[in-house]
C-alpha cells in the first residue's frame, strides 16, 4: 500500500460539515483513499456507507434525493454518519443534486470523488460553492515514489537518505522520469506490465472523460494535440502550429487545450512580464500532471536516453514538486522569456516579490550563472534565485541577487521560498 500524503489532510476533515470532494487524474488512487477513510472509521465504530457511481446497481439509488437518503437511512439510521460517494460526475446535476442535500442539514457527513471531467469541475464546483472542500489527489510524487521503494524506512529523515545514498538517489529517479507516479505503474516491476497499465490509463481516459463526458468527436485529433503536447513538455506553445497540424481551428484547439487542463492531464503555465515590448506576454508552456503519461504520449515511455528528453522529464518533475510546496501559500508559478529567446525555466511570484529558478539536468561542478538567468537578474534584481540540479549545493552573489544552487530533492523540504 502506498502511502498518500493527503490522507492526513482528508482525515482532518472529516468531522468538518463541508462536503469533502476528492478530485484528481483517472486512477490516480482516489477510490483506494476513500476505502482507507471508511476502514478506519469503521475501526473507530462510526457507521458508514459507501457507494460507486460506476456500479449499475449503487447507481439506481441516485435517480432522486429522496430515493438517496432513505437508502442512508436504511443503512446509517438517523444518527450521525459518513457517505462515501465515488465517480460522482456520473450523477447528471451533481451541484445541484448535492446542494440540495446539504441544505436540509441532515446528520451525514458526505465524501465524494471524480475524477477531473468537466462535469465535475464546472457543475459541481459551482453549485456547492461555500459548501465544500476540494482535495487534488495528483499520482504519487517523488518523495512518496521514494518512500515506497525504500519500504518506509527513512520517511522521517527522507533527506539524509538522498544525502548519503546519492547512487541510490538517481537510481530511484531515473525510474520515476520513466514511469512516473501512477499508483499501479508504481507497484508493478515488470516493464511489459507497465506499458499494458499506462495503455489501459490512457485508453480509458480517452473513452470515459474526453468521448463520453465532454463528447469530443474528433479523438484522433485530440490524441495528436495530446502527442505533440508531451513531446514539446516545457516549450512555449505555438498556437498556429498546432492547430495547422492537427487540422483543428484556433478556438476548437483552445477548447481542447482547456478540456485537457480541465481533466487533470497538462498545466498551462503563463508567462511573467514587466516590459510588453521585450518580453513574451500571452504564449504559455505546458507541463504533464504526470511524466509517466507525458513519456508514454511522446513515445519514450520506458526508454529516456538521451539528455534532452531525460531533461524535460526533470524539468516536468521539478514543475510539479514546486507546485506542490506553493499550494496554498500565495504564490504563483510562471516562466520568463524575452523576444530575443532569453528564458528562464520558473519565476515564483508573490506580490512584488520573485524568484527566478532555472533547472540544470546535470551534476554542476561550480556555480556557473546562466546567460539567461543573469539577464533576468539585470532587468529584474530580484533578492534571490535558483539553480536546481541533481546534486551541486552552493551560493555565489551575482550583483544584488543571491543565487542558490540546490539538489532538486531540496525543493521538497522547502516550506518557504522567500
Amino acid at each position: 500500500m502506498i502511502k498518500r500524503d493527503l490522507y492526513k489532510d482528508i482525515k482532518d476533515h472529516l468531522f468538518q460539515k463541508e462536503i469533502t470532494l476528492i478530485t484528481g487524474p483517472r486512477q490516480a488512487g482516489k477510490t483506494t483513499l476513500m476505502q482507507l477513510l471508511k476502514e478506519d472509521l469503521d475501526r473507530r465504530g462510526e457507521r458508514t456507507l459507501f457507494l460507486n457511481l460506476d456500479i449499475e446497481a449503487d447507481s439506481y439509488f441516485f435517480s432522486s434525493q429522496q430515493r438517496l437518503l432513505k437508502k442512508i437511512e436504511l443503512e446509517i439510521g438517523k444518527e450521525r454518519g459518513f457517505v462515501f460517494i465515488d465517480e460522482v460526475q456520473r450523477k447528471e446535476n451533481a451541484g445541484l443534486f448535492f446542494k440540495g442535500i446539504y441544505d436540509m442539514n441532515l446528520p451525514y457527513k458526505f465524501i465524494m470523488s471524480g475524477s477531473g471531467s468537466m462535469e465535475l469541475k464546472e457543475k459541481i464546483h459551482e453549485s456547492l460553492v461555500g459548501r465544500k472542500r476540494v482535495f487534488e489527489l495528483n499520482t504519487i510524487s517523488f518523495h512518496e515514489f521514494v518512500n515506497f521503494k525504500t519500504g518506509y524506512r527513512y520517511t522521517s529523515n527522507l533527506r539524509d537518505f538522498f544525502e548519503l545514498d546519492k547512487e541510490k538517489t538517481l537510481i530511484l529517479l531515473w525510474e520515476y522520469l520513466n514511469f512516473g507516479g501512477y499508483p499501479r505503474l508504481v507497484t508493478e516491476d515488470r516493464e511489459i506490465e507497465k506499458r499494458s497499465v499506462i495503455d489501459e490509463i490512457y485508453s480509458s481516459y480517452l473513452e470515459k472523460d474526453i468521448s463520453f463526458f465532454l463528447n469530443v468527436g474528433k479523438i484522433e485529433a485530440f490524441k495528436n494535440l495530446i502527442r505533440m503536447l508531451s513531446s514539446g513538455a516545457g516549450q512555449i506553445v505555438n498556437y498556429s502550429g498546432l492547430a495547422n497540424a492537427t487540422g483543428l481551428s484556433i478556438a476548437t484547439l483552445k477548447n481542447y487545450l482547456f478540456y485537457a487542463e480541465s481533466t487533470y492531464v497538462i498545466k498551462r503555465l503563463q508567462p511573467y512580464f514587466v516590459n510588453k515590448k521585450k518580453e513574451i506576454t500571452k504564449s504559455p508552456k505546458v507541463y504533464f500532471y504526470d511524466i509517466g503519461l507525458r513519456n508514454y504520449c511522446s513515445g519514450v515511455f520506458g526508454n529516456l536516453g538521451n539528455m534532452e528528453k531525460d531533461g524535460f522529464a526533470f524539468e516536468n518533475m521539478v514543475f510539479n514538486i514546486l507546485r506542490d510546496r506553493l499550494r496554498y501559500t500565495g504564490s504563483s508559478i510562471r516562466f520568463w522569456r524575452t523576444k530575443d529567446r532569453a528564458e528562464v525555466d520558473f519565476v515564483i511570484t508573490k506580490g512584488n516579490e520573485v524568484i527566478p529558478i532555472e533547472v540544470k539536468y546535470m551534476k554542476l561542478k561550480s556555480p556557473q550563472v546562466t546567460r539567461s538567468l543573469s539577464q533576468f537578474i539585470k532587468k529584474h534584481n530580484p533578492k534571490r534565485a535558483l539553480i536546481v540540479n541533481i546534486g551541486y549545493r552552493g551560493s555565489k552573489r551575482y550583483n544584488s541577487t543571491t543565487v542558490d544552487f540546490l539538489p532538486f530533492y531540496d525543493l521538497i523540504f522547502m516550506n518557504r521560498f522567500e
